[in-house]
C-alpha cells in the first residue's frame, strides 16, 4: 500500500518537476503553433532559428504541432493519416507535411536541445483519416446527439477503413489497418450523406468505455474512430509511441482528445512507454470540458499520471476579457484545476482550438490578454502554456503579434517569480499578489497587480528583506517608482484595464 501511494505522490509532482528542470528556471511551455500557419514546409526551419531566442526570453519547453502525415499537405496533423511518416515518404501527394520534412524537424529538435529547451510531441491517436481504401462493414446508424442509441437496423456501409501506407511500405511498421480496427465513423461512400454516425458490427463490437459521457458515450469524435479495446490496436500504439519518443528524443507529450479514448488507455499507453523508453516523460492531455468534476474525475480513473490543461480557467479569463469591467476578479481561479490540483494544472490563455475561426472558438480579447498572461505566467502554481498565435500574431485573421507585450511578463517568470506568495485577491475589480524571492535567484521577487476597470492601488507585503529598495514597473505601463518600507510593504498602482508587475531592477 506504501509503495502504491508512494507512486502516486511521484506522479503527482510531474508538474513541479518539470519547471524544476535545467538551472532551476521556472518552467514555461511554447506552443509553437497556430492554426493557421502557412502551408509553405518552412515552419521547421522556423523553429529551428527561433530556439536560442525561445531559450532567451524563458521558454523551457516547446510543443510540437502534429508531426507526421495528415490526409493532405495542408493538414494541421489532426486529420492523422500515418503515424511513422513524420514527411519522409511520398504519401497523400506529398513528401513534406504541412511544416516541413523529417530533416528539418530533427534539426530543429537538435537545435532546442542544444539550448537547453525540451520538446514535447504532439500525440493523435483517437482517429485516422485519409484511408487507401473503402471496405464493406456492417454498421448501425446511431443518434449523433445519444450515441447509444441505434436509429437503424443494421446494414453495410462502405467505410474508408483500409491503410496499407503504400507510400512507406512496412518501413518502422508492417501494421496493416482494417475495418475491425475501428468502432465507427461518420461516412458512407455509397450513400454520401452528411451528418450521420455509424456504430460498427461484429464480434466485441461498440463504443469504447470509459469516456466522457457527453453525447451519450463520445468515444467518437471524426474520421474512423480506433477501436481501443482491440489488443492489436492496443500494441501497435504501443510500438509506435515508443517509437515516436525515442525517433524524436521526446521528453514528453501533449495528448489530443483524451475524453474521446477510454481512460484506462491512455493512463497504460502512457505508462507502458514511460517504462519502454526508461524516459520520465512529462504528459499533459486535453479534456476540452469547462467543469471540474469531470476533470478530476478523468484524473482519478487515469491514476493522476499527468497533467491536463486547465480549461477552466480559460473560460474564466474569456469571461473576463468579454465582461467591460463587470466581472468579479475575486473569483477568477473558482472552479478552476490550477486552485484544486496545481500540481496536475497546465494553464494556457488560448491556443489552437479557440483561436478565431474555430469550432471552439473562445478567443480572449486582446486588451486583457497582458492580464491573463500576468495570470499564468507570475503566480506559484501552474505549468503555463504561452500561445504561439498570441506571441506571433494571427495574420490570417489580421492578430498582430504581442510578442512586445508578453516578453516582460516572461521576463518575470523567468528571473522575478519565485519565493512565497501572498494573495491581495479581495476587490472586485483591482487584484494583486506578491512573491518574496529566493535566494537561488538573486535579485528576484515581485508584486502584480491588475485591475479589469478603473485604475487603482494595493498596499502589498513583498518581504522584509527588500527595505529600502525602489521598485520599477516591469512592463513600463507605469513609470513612477515604488519605495518598499521598513517592513517590506509598498504601495502599488495599476493603470485602468491594465497590469503592472513591479520588480527591483
Amino acid at each position: 500500500m506504501f509503495v502504491l501511494l508512494f507512486g502516486f505522490l511521484l506522479q503527482g509532482f510531474q508538474a513541479q518537476e518539470a519547471r524544476a528542470q535545467h538551472t532551476g528556471t521556472n518552467g514555461t511551455i511554447m506552443q509553437f503553433f497556430e492554426w493557421y500557419v502557412p502551408n509553405d514546409g518552412e515552419h521547421w526551419n522556423r523553429l529551428q532559428n527561433y530556439a536560442s531566442e525561445l531559450s532567451d526570453v524563458g521558454i523551457t519547453a516547446v510543443w510540437l504541432p502534429p508531426a507526421y502525415k495528415g490526409t493532405s499537405q495542408d493538414d494541421v496533423g489532426y486529420g492523422v493519416y500515418d503515424l511513422y511518416d513524420l514527411g519522409e515518404f511520398n504519401q497523400q501527394g506529398t513528401v513534406r507535411t504541412k511544416y516541413g520534412t523529417k530533416q528539418q524537424l530533427l534539426a530543429a529538435i537538435d537545435a532546442l536541445k542544444q539550448n537547453g529547451v525540451d520538446v514535447y510531441g504532439d500525440v493523435v491517436m483517437n482517429h485516422k483519416g485519409g484511408a487507401d481504401f473503402t471496405e464493406r462493414v456492417d454498421a448501425v446508424e446511431v443518434n449523433p446527439y445519444n450515441r447509444n442509441e441505434e436509429i437503424s437496423s443494421t446494414y453495410q456501409i462502405e467505410a474508408w477503413t483500409g491503410f496499407d501506407f503504400p507510400g512507406r511500405g512496412e518501413t518502422y511498421s508492417d501494421f496493416k489497418w482494417r475495418w475491425y480496427h475501428f468502432d465507427g465513423t461518420d461516412w458512407d461512400e455509397n450513400s454520401q450523406q452528411e451528418g450521420k454516425v455509424y456504430k460498427f458490427r461484429g464480434d466485441y463490437k461498440g463504443w469504447d468505455w470509459e469516456v466522457d459521457n457527453e453525447n451519450g458515450n463520445y468515444d467518437y469524435l471524426m474520421y474512423a474512430d480506433l477501436d481501443m479495446e482491440h489488443p492489436d490496436v492496443v500494441n501497435e500504439l504501443r510500438h509506435w509511441g515508443a517509437w515516436y519518443t525515442n525517433a524524436l528524443d521526446l521528453n514528453g507529450f501533449r495528448l489530443d482528445a483524451v475524453k474521446h479514448m477510454k481512460f484506462d488507455f491512455t493512463r497504460d499507453w502512457l505508462n507502458h512507454i514511460r517504462q519502454n523508453t526508461g524516459k520520465d516523460l512529462f504528459a499533459v492531455a486535453e479534456f476540452w470540458a469547462n467543469d471540474i468534476a469531470k476533470l478530476e474525475n478523468y484524473l482519478q480513473k487515469t491514476d493522476w499520471n499527468h497533467s491536463l490543461f486547465d480549461v477552466p480557467l480559460h473560460f474564466n479569463l474569456y469571461q473576463a476579457s468579454n465582461s467591460h469591467g463587470q466581472y468579479d476578479m475575486r473569483t477568477i481561479f473558482d472552479h478552476t484545476l490550477v486552485q484544486k490540483h496545481p500540481q496536475h494544472a497546465v494553464t494556457f490563455v488560448d491556443n489552437h482550438d479557440t483561436q478565431p475561426g474555430e469550432s471552439l472558438e473562445s478567443y480572449v480579447q486582446e486588451w486583457f490578454k497582458p492580464l491573463a498572461y500576468a495570470l499564468t505566467l507570475t503566480r506559484q502554481d501552474g505549468y503555463p502554456s504561452v500561445f504561439y498565435g498570441d506571441y506571433y500574431g494571427i495574420p490570417s485573421h489580421g492578430i498582430s503579434p504581442m510578442k512586445d507585450q508578453i516578453d516582460p511578463i516572461l521576463e518575470a517568470r523567468k528571473d522575478y517569480a519565485y519565493g512565497k506568495q501572498h494573495d491581495y485577491l479581495n476587490h472586485e475589480n483591482v487584484i494583486g499578489w506578491t512573491r518574496e524571492g529566493d535566494v537561488d535567484h538573486p535579485n528576484s521577487g515581485l508584486a502584480t497587480i491588475m485591475s479589469d476597470s478603473d485604475g487603482g492601488s494595493k498596499w502589498m507585503y513583498v518581504g522584509q528583506d527588500k527595505a529600502g529598495q525602489v521598485w520599477h514597473d516591469l512592463t513600463g505601463n507605469r513609470s513612477d517608482s515604488v519605495t518598499i518600507n521598513g517592513d517590506g510593504w509598498g504601495q502599488f498602482h495599476v493603470n485602468g484595464g491594465s497590469v503592472s508587475i513591479w520588480v527591483n531592477q
